[in-house]
């Protein structure tokens, strides 16, 4: 067991993340390590300053441009959209690892004898016409139904049966515009040794370890308690994670982390043990400031960062607006070592204006010199991130 100062914990989890110091990633190449090391990152069709996705990438990676994840996406297709922790973005090697969820999802639209006529009506479209959204393609009849991996279409027929194309792995994305997305064949960008492999992992414990693992990775660190770092991985109860964790313990693939006044034990990768050794001895990194995404895997489990920053977060998007204490897309912000406050900004790209609708600091937070030359520095970046030209401020609480 590794005992570390709420400091040090602090210092190790924003390191893992390269939110503290020099950046730790760059360009393309550092979009496709970042992705890799977490796994996944949630993807999120909501546009106000950034999607959830570009948002953590600019906050970590130097000279990221929204371009960048669309080419790995839809060019180089090094990564894919695939449900993980609900929707997200993911390496494509990790696909055979979700074998099951296609699987699942075949047999569930078995229970569903029309589905299968629809489904040769959108494979005869693509090959006669190319890629589809549902807006393409009209279907008869009024058929609606439940996924078996996430979502319900509604009674939008068309969309019903390319959500279920999709979640069988028939289907993958081909493109995004803005909030429409357009299918074609898995097949024609998948090669054929991933995307026909067997499950790697058949046997669920192996398969959960896999999952735990990897969201561990995600986070940085995490408790052995409900999370929604947990989200989406499928029946993975209280009596399957604790397993799961006794397991990964005994095989040295995590470790016990003991932070000071925190009374749950935490649990890191074991390959990241080499960043705890960086923090032990005592590092000074040149503060940074950067604008977090509300739905970032450093922050995933809220309760966790309340404990190790006393930061409390909530993504008010879904607060009705009369109950919202902040806004409808705030971001925290974070400087240095501690969550300094929140903001709301939105991108007005027709004038190609940032528009800085509030700030509100933290408690005790001094705006020093320093901590305005970042907090410009900071904004000046996410001006280039959006595309806008002009800064403007109007008000700061």
């Amino acid at each position: 067991m590794i005992q570390l100062t709420n400091r040090q914990a602090r210092q190790f989890l924003l390191l893992k993340h390269g939110l503290l110091g020099e950046y730790k990633f760059s360009g393309k190449q550092g979009v496709l390590d970042f992705a890799r090391q977490v796994g996944c990152i949630q993807y999120d069709p909501i546009d106000v300053c950034g999607k959830n996705a570009e948002l953590v990438l600019q906050s970590r990676i130097k000279g990221f441009s929204k371009g960048m994840l669309a080419e790995l996406l839809y060019e180089d297709r090094s990564l894919v959209d695939y449900p993980d922790k609900n929707l997200a973005i993911i390496p494509v090697e990790d696909w055979p690892y979700f074998e099951r969820y296609r699987q699942a999802s075949r047999q569930h639209a078995e229970r569903y004898p029309e589905m299968e006529a629809l489904a040769a009506q959108v494979r005869a479209h693509i090959q006669n016409h190319g890629v589809l959204s549902s807006d393409d393609l009209k279907l008869d009849g009024d058929f609606s139904w439940q996924s078996a991996i996430h979502w319900s279409a509604g009674n939008n027929s068309s969309r019903s049966v390319l959500e279920q194309m999709y979640s069988t792995g028939e289907l993958i994305i081909h493109h995004k515009k803005g909030t429409r997305k357009y299918y074609d064949l898995a097949k024609k960008y998948i090669h054929p040794n991933l995307l026909n492999a067997s499950e790697p992992l058949e046997d669920e414990l192996e398969h959960h370890k896999w999952r735990v693992l990897r969201r561990i990775g995600a986070v940085g660190l995490l408790w052995n308690r409900a999370s929604d770092a947990w989200l989406n991985i499928w029946g993975l109860k209280a009596a399957q994670r604790n397993e799961v964790f006794r397991q990964l313990l005994d095989e040295a693939r995590i470790v016990a982390v003991a932070v000071e006044h925190i009374k749950d034990m935490l649990y890191c990768r074991a390959e990241d043990l080499r960043l705890i050794e960086a923090v032990l001895q005592n590092p000074e990194p040149k503060f940074r400031c950067e604008l977090i995404a509300p739905l970032d895997n450093f922050i995933w489990d809220r309760k966790l960062i309340n404990e190790l920053f006393g930061f409390d977060y909530t993504w008010e998007i879904y607060t009705p607006a009369i109950k919202r204490k902040f806004g409808y897309y705030v971001l925290p912000l974070l400087y240095g070592e501690s969550f300094i406050g929140r903001a709301e900004i939105i991108a007005e790209r027709k004038t190609g204006t940032l528009v800085v609708k509030n700030i509100w600091y933290e408690n005790g937070v001094k705006q020093t010199t320093q901590l305005r030359t970042a907090l410009n520095r900071c904004l000046q970046k996410f001006a280039l991130f959006n595309g806008c030209e002009t800064i403007t401020a109007e008000s700061m609480s």
